[in-house]
């Protein structure tokens, strides 16, 4: 394992800490000028540069086939855009809303399907303005209860900036539920600090932090510390994974990241079939793979270890569970999670 003090970001940073080959350099530097590149020094630790399939480099360190776009691809898959009133907003669902106030993560995930629109080149960090326009949409649509801040990673942010954020929306009367969507806990744990903490009770109202991790491996003693100080806080914390191949597409590595989660008190909530995101085809299963893992999980794990399986319909039409279906089509016949047939009003099956 390699220690690291500093964020790798470049293909020479990466050679250097002997996750790509010398002989790669200049490949993999072209993916880099395309889609931002950075592997924190707390996910380096964890990569096995012995192993070509490590599935924490396979997350985080550049690959050709990055380059290579299929036709369904799209550069903004799951349609922010078309469902953005104002910049920073997405409004996709009656009574909630996207504020994406930041375009930069501490790490970039390289099946990432806002690729096109985050990173240190990118013009997604909102001006004063911008954020104000922002919070006046939110404050004219009395239907938003729910306001779910992402980007971009809004971890990132200072405390201070936080607070300035979490005590306009506090001011906002019909908003109850304040979400955090971050990777920080797990790829930057010493980011969670205090006064990060308290920034996040600052607004009085229902906070959720959703942490995204993808493989048990992320949740360290260290990332598990920095969920304690949330979850000890009063924040409640909720899972997001992305069903990736070759790094989590095995039913006992979907297990044993949802057993992590629930004993570090993440209550599994999304696993995310992957987006049309460019450049990540080689990520992708079917959907029928990921159907027959939720039916292999189910024999494995209580309800309170199971993720939902969604699919956010390209073109910005919504998410929706796709997981495999145990009631036949007339009500009168169940599958049992082994997939034995029983009759529903518990008569003999057929």
């Amino acid at each position: 394992m390699t220690r690291l003090r500093q964020t790798l970001r470049s293909a020479s940073d990466l050679v250097d800490a002997g996750f790509v080959p010398s002989e790669r350099e200049d490949a993999i530097a072209e993916v880099g000028a395309r889609y931002a590149v950075a592997v924190t020094p707390a996910m380096a630790e964890l990569i096995d540069p012995r192993d070509p399939a490590d599935p924490i480099a396979r997350q985080f360190v550049p690959d050709v086939r990055e380059l290579d776009m299929t036709p369904e691809e799209r550069a903004d898959p799951i349609g922010d855009h078309a469902k953005s009133p104002v910049r920073g907003i997405v409004h996709r669902y009656p009574d909630r809303v996207l504020l994406k106030i930041v375009g930069v993560c501490p790490v970039y995930c390289r099946f990432c399907f806002r690729r096109e629109m985050v990173g240190p080149a990118a013009e997604a960090n909102l001006t004063a303005d911008e954020l104000e326009a922002a919070l006046s949409y939110i404050r004219a649509h009395p239907e938003i209860w729910e306001v779910i801040l992402t980007g971009g990673d809004p971890f990132i942010m200072s405390p201070r900036r936080m607070e300035d954020v979490s005590r306009a929306l506090g001011a906002i009367a019909h908003v109850k539920i304040v979400r955090w969507h971050t990777r920080v806990p797990v790829v930057a744990p010493e980011r969670v600090t205090a006064d990060l903490v308290a920034a996040l009770r600052t607004s009085g109202k229902t906070v959720y932090v959703a942490l995204h991790a993808n493989h048990a491996r992320e949740l360290t003693a260290v990332a598990r510390a920095a969920i304690a100080r949330l979850v000890d806080a009063g924040v409640p914390v909720v899972s997001q994974t992305v069903l990736l191949r070759g790094v989590n597409d095995d039913v006992d590595t979907l297990e044993a990241l949802m057993r992590a989660f629930v004993e570090a008190r993440v209550t599994p909530y999304y696993l995310h079939h992957g987006d049309l995101a460019p450049g990540s085809a080689h990520f992708r299963t079917s959907i029928r793979e990921g159907q027959a893992l939720m039916r292999a999980l189910r024999q494995r794990l209580s309800g309170l270890a199971m993720p939902t399986y969604v699919l956010d319909i390209p073109g910005g039409h919504g998410k929706v569970p796709i997981g495999p279906d145990y009631l036949g089509e007339d009500g009168t016949l169940v599958a049992d999670p082994a997939g034995i047939l029983h009759r529903t009003d518990g008569a003999c099956a057929p």
